[in-house]
């Protein structure tokens, strides 16, 4: 049975792509065939191609299942805004059956599929929707991304509580570090560790574009293996 579970984030640009593509290296590396999955992305660039994303492209980059883009990023949209407003913006609304339809496909296709959301827990893709209904309807376990900054303790804990209450498994967190500060970042690790409920599965520090070719060594991948076979 495929595992797939969704990476959500405390803010907007705190580094989920980034840990979606350290996931995929390790569960690459420990012999399983991956995919990721961005169902919806905004602040796309037009290309010959069509609508493009930089983050979705690097999941195809770092998945071992050959994909093509629109396996990766069914729904694209110009406008770098929230889903409801740049879908609104392009005159095409978010029908949630094609994240699901393309999350079938993706499930036939590898053994592990790693879901990257769009900002935080509860960003709006339609006037009463939200990526959390989706999430909540697919039951997909949660890895949450906390992006080391002032801030995060609340951040973290408010989304953590969020998928408490929506009876959802947070499998794990993952400290990223956003931006190049070394400002009492230990303290709020190890605040975290004592305030969230699920366990530390990494810490993926501060890096260049330049860095991020092998991020295996952050990620404790084993760890989160043994948790999904439970």
């Amino acid at each position: 049975m495929t595992k797939r579970f969704f990476i959500t984030g405390t803010d907007t640009d705190i580094g989920k792509t980034l840990v979606a593509c350290a996931l995929l290296q390790s569960i690459t590396k420990a012999g399983y065939r991956t995919a990721g999955y961005k169902p919806v992305a905004t602040g796309c660039e037009m290309t010959p191609e069509g609508l493009r994303n930089h983050d979705a492209l690097a999941l195809i980059k770092n998945s071992s299942a050959t994909l093509c883009y629109e396996q990766v990023n069914p729904l694209a949209f110009l406008s770098p805004t929230s889903p409801h407003i740049a879908s609104r913006d392009a005159g095409q609304y978010i029908d949630v059956t094609l994240l699901s339809a393309g999350l079938r496909k993706l499930e036939d296709l590898a053994e592990w599929v790693i879901i990257e959301g769009a900002g935080g827990w509860f960003t709006p893709l339609a006037k009463s929707l939200t990526y959390a209904d989706w999430v909540i309807a697919e039951q997909l376990p949660v890895v949450m991304v906390v992006g080391i900054k002032l801030g995060c303790i609340n951040h973290a804990l408010l989304t953590q509580l969020a998928i408490e209450n929506a009876k959802l498994p947070l499998l794990g967190w993952i400290a990223n570090h956003p931006i190049h500060s070394s400002h009492q970042l230990n303290d709020y690790i190890l605040t975290l560790t004592q305030y969230l409920n699920a366990p530390f599965l990494g810490e993926i520090p501060w890096l260049n574009v330049l860095d991020q070719d092998n991020l295996t060594n952050y990620i404790n991948f084993s760890y989160l293996e043994t948790l999904t076979h439970k």
